[in-house]
């Protein structure tokens, strides 16, 4: 019962003498809870350099608790689901409010048990069970889509396995009960088993530890479970982009509001474009309304299509030439010019990039 064991891979699980944890050794939350979020949704390879620029910039519970929400979303750039990145912003927060005044370390801040972690933004059961395992060793079970996909193989389960949590959860919980005082080891093996041996696709059952366990093997048809839901069609729209540019040379970009999947980040104006609108219309129409600004557009800039789990989007930029009307952030939180090359200190949508790429080809 081991995963992989590579400080290089997940320097969040091992001793400062970069040694695998002893089952009475202690590791240090924060890494943990940070390396946790992150891999919320994400891959561990898109996340280790994020991490490992996280601990850089933000090494201790205090520096994050004490840093400008600018800061911490500028360092997220690129991550997705930025509304992690504000959640462990506020956990932060919330973390250093417990600590008794007169107290000069933070281990009284963090939670001991399962519950006190749940009380923090954006913590689940498994990153809860996940925390709590990697750092102390406790004997709490996880369930995230490796360990998930693993189980239902191993049961050759009828049914997804998001329509069988509870039964889930049980499976997962007697792996940890049979195996007292393992429940680091278990839990990160359990991961590490799905994501580099159990696959969604092509697994490599040859070299699998439990193969002649596993029912969905016994059946020959590995590749059928965890048994899906049909999918969803996913919806598509067209969004009309403008780059307005003002006779300074400056470039106008609104922040949006903090709720929602972008929440926070930069970008340029724009809107859906509605059935039968030309897109100039559409982003003089968006401009107008969001920034109560004229605008002419002009040439097209980039156009670029950008998938997220829930809608994929085409986005059609054009460059635009400010008219009149003072920009007011009638859909966001601020608007700012600024000069193309101070785009950089500002966070964007990942979809965002490759347009900036192109204004400042086009400005060059």
């Amino acid at each position: 019962m081991h995963g992989r064991r590579d400080p290089e891979q997940k320097p969040w699980m091992f001793t400062v003498d970069r040694a695998w944890p002893q089952p009475d050794d202690v590791l240090s939350p924060f890494g943990i809870w940070i390396a946790e979020v992150m891999l919320q949704q994400t891959q561990l390879q898109v996340v280790l350099p994020y991490w490992e620029r996280w601990m850089e910039v933000f090494p201790t519970l205090e520096r994050l608790a004490e840093a400008r929400e600018h800061d911490v979303l500028l360092l997220w750039q690129g991550l997705g689901y930025y509304s992690r990145a504000r959640r462990l912003l506020a956990g932060a927060k919330q973390l250093m409010g417990q600590i008794a005044p007169a107290s000069s370390t933070t281990l009284s801040a963090w939670p001991m048990d399962l519950d006190g972690w749940l009380l923090l933004p954006g913590i689940g059961r498994t990153t809860a069970g996940g925390i709590l395992s990697s750092a102390f060793n406790s004997p709490l079970a996880i369930l995230d889509g490796n360990v998930r996909r693993v189980l239902a193989r191993l049961q050759a389960h009828p049914k997804p396995p998001a329509r069988d949590q509870a039964l889930c959860w049980q499976w997962s919980e007697a792996l940890v009960a049979a195996a007292p005082g393992r429940a680091r080891d278990l839990n990160q093996a359990l991961m590490d088993l799905g994501a580099t041996v159990c696959t969604p696709r092509s697994p490599n059952c040859g070299c699998c530890p439990w193969q002649m366990h596993c029912a969905a093997y016994a059946a020959g048809d590995v590749e059928r479970y965890p048994v899906k839901d049909t999918p969803r069609a996913v919806p598509f729209q067209v969004i009309g982009v403008g780059v307005v540019l003002n006779e300074a040379g400056e470039v106008l970009i609104d922040q949006r509001l903090n709720e929602g999947l972008l929440g926070g980040l930069w970008e340029f104006p724009g809107g859906k474009q509605e059935p039968g609108e030309a897109i100039v219309q559409t982003i003089a129409r968006e401009l107008q309304e969001e920034l109560a600004i004229e605008v002419s557009v002009g040439e097209e800039l980039i156009s670029l299509d950008h998938a997220y789990s829930h809608k994929k989007l085409r986005f059609v930029v054009h460059l635009c030439q400010w008219q009149k009307g003072e920009p007011q952030p009638l859909a966001s939180q601020q608007v700012r010019w600024v000069r193309p090359e101070s785009l950089s200190d500002y966070p964007f949508p990942a979809a965002n990039a490759r347009i900036i790429a192109a204004l400042l080809d086009h400005v060059s």
